[in-house]
């Protein structure tokens, strides 16, 4: 489902370049769940941006899908992850002026679904909302916006799911059921994922860990079935 090859990220500011990501290889198979973990500041939301296309590598290959994502215009890119990947990030990001429904349906609309409302409506009942469809985000609180968001994330049936920290603005309670919601539904539709967290519990969910620091992989374990964390098997991954 990703393959990364060889992969940089460079940022050129006023007094020097910063490398963000420097030579990043990593592969992910399809409907494989998968932890990325690692200091703030070591390249992990870069990471998921550079894979969802919504930041260009420097360097290096990035494959989604089969599709190599470089080749892409903005609008082949837009196209792409309507079709092929679902976004959840920490921030809700939902539109403020639109209903939950509304919320959901945007994807589904630019899609050409003609029954963008209707398959809305019934994503937000899978989520427990089905009784909140017309109310707009300020009148949500926030694991209810945070499964919206993975309604609206999941509406397409994505081949790949993105999460960056998506309980990092909930309580820890909340954040559990939005957790549990998340792997159920990724369960149900056999859909890849690749989250971000600091959480070591949340990552030992996953069936794999991957570890970032200094915009290089360090650590690429799988975790057994039960993702207690002990290793099955760990790929050594060491900076130089």
């Amino acid at each position: 489902m990703i393959r990364l090859h060889d992969l940089h990220l460079t940022y050129r500011g006023s007094a020097a370049e910063v490398h963000v990501l420097r030579g990043v290889s990593l592969s992910i198979d399809r409907g494989e769940t998968v932890s990325l973990v690692g200091p703030s500041g070591s390249g992990k939301t870069s990471l998921l941006m550079v894979s969802a296309g919504l930041e260009r590598a420097t360097g290096g290959q990035v494959e989604v899908a089969g599709q190599d994502i470089g080749l892409l215009d903005e609008d082949g890119l837009a196209r792409f992850r309507r079709d092929r990947i679902g976004i959840v990030f920490q921030d809700f990001h939902l539109i403020p002026t639109m209903t939950a429904r509304e919320n959901v349906a945007v994807p589904l609309e630019f899609a050409g679904r003609t029954e963008a409302f209707e398959r809305a409506s019934e994503v937000l009942e899978s989520v427990g909302l089905g009784h909140r469809l017309d109310h707009y985000p300020g009148q949500l609180s926030g694991g209810e916006q945070q499964r919206v968001a993975l309604a609206r994330a999941f509406a397409t049936s994505p081949d790949l799911l993105l999460a960056d920290e998506p309980t990092g603005n909930l309580d820890g309670e909340t954040g559990g059921k939005v957790i549990d919601l998340l792997f159920s539904l990724q369960r149900t539709h056999n859909t890849t994922l690749l989250l971000i967290t600091h959480d070591p519990a949340l990552a030992e969910r996953c069936a794999r860990r991957v570890r970032i620091a200094d915009g290089q992989i360090v650590e690429d374990q799988m975790l057994d079935v039960e993702g207690s964390g002990s290793a099955a098997q760990t790929a050594a991954a060491s900076r130089p």
